[in-house]
């Protein structure tokens, strides 16, 4: 057993444990490096117990403990370097404890260091300076921005965004009455909607209880609709006048031209003369309406089907 367990203890190697200063001699308040060397066997778990307090004594404290590098060497052994920063801030001569390094039941320690920390030299004969003036900094028209604003600029700008969106969406939708999210009826085609708009007019019976200007209004208002959709004329935005000599330059619509110069002419008298009419001038203008409409509706288009012979 003695023979098989020798190559086992001949194969563990040593460990070690090094520190050194970078620079033994400081000012006070200055830092210098402590550097920690160790070499182990692989697998090995160790642990620095010097550097688990704040301090390696009273006056001498430990700045920045680094992250340990680690690097494998020949033969199953590995090399552990940590580097760690003190600093001081009383002049004097301190003694620092060896690093001690836990491995196992076993604690292995470095030699002990010897750090000085000078103190400021002060010439007592020498003049004293006064402080260095107050540097101009150049004016910037971001200064004047509050810091609540300019570090979270991006939520403002979100935030005007939003705001903007929802002031157009009050006058594009919710202004007029409008639902977005509500499905939008299919429009009937021009000449169904007009010969549907004046059903609906008739039915009103205006010119029967004396409201004869609404009742004209109502009446130019459906064929001005209806020579926008069916010939792409802007009559909505024209005058009488206007509309006339669009439908005289228009092939389909100034067959027609007649029954609706008569319309807008009669509407026109009582629009804006304040002209009284009969109940039969206004059955007349009304059945003109009916006719320019007819007139000038899209012919059907011709069926596929039509003018083929029936198979027996």
């Amino acid at each position: 057993m003695l023979l098989l367990l020798a190559p086992l203890a001949m194969s563990a190697g040593k460990t070690t444990i090094t520190a050194k200063l970078d620079s033994a001699n400081v000012m006070m308040g200055k830092t210098t490096t402590l550097h920690i060397n160790i070499t182990q066997d692989n697998g090995v778990n160790g642990l620095l117990v010097t550097l688990l307090p704040d301090t390696l004594n009273a006056m001498v404290e430990i700045a920045d403990r680094g992250k340990a590098d680690t690097t494998t060497l020949n033969g199953n052994r590995i090399e552990i370097k940590h580097d760690v920063t003190l600093q001081a801030f009383d002049p004097g001569t301190y003694q620092l404890p060896p690093i001690a390094y836990v491995v196992g039941k076993d604690t292995i320690k470095s030699k002990q260091l010897t750090l000085q920390v000078d103190s400021i030299k002060v010439d007592p004969e020498g003049k004293i300076k006064d402080f260095k003036p107050i540097a101009k900094v150049p004016f910037r028209l971001l200064d004047l921005i509050p810091d609540f604003i300019s570090e979270y600029w991006w939520a403002w700008l979100l935030g005007i965004a939003l705001i903007a969106a929802a002031i157009m969406a009050y006058f594009k939708w919710f202004k007029k009455g409008i639902n977005p999210l509500k499905p939008i009826k299919k429009r009937l085609p021009p000449y169904d909607e007009a010969m549907l708009a004046l059903q609906q007019l008739k039915s009103s019976n205006l010119w029967q209880n004396g409201q004869e200007k609404e009742y004209y209004t109502k009446l130019t208002d459906i064929l001005r609709v209806y020579i926008d959709r069916r010939f792409g004329i802007n009559a909505v935005e024209m005058t009488s006048s206007q509309i006339m000599e669009k439908i005289k330059q228009n092939e389909e619509a100034h067959i027609a031209n007649d029954q609706l110069n008569s319309v807008l002419e009669i509407a026109d008298f009582v629009k804006f003369a304040n002209m009284h009419t009969l109940a039969d001038d206004n059955e007349i203008a009304f059945q003109r309406a009916i006719n320019f409409v007819e007139q000038t509706k899209p012919a059907p288009e011709p069926d596929d089907n039509q003018g083929k012979e029936a198979k027996p």
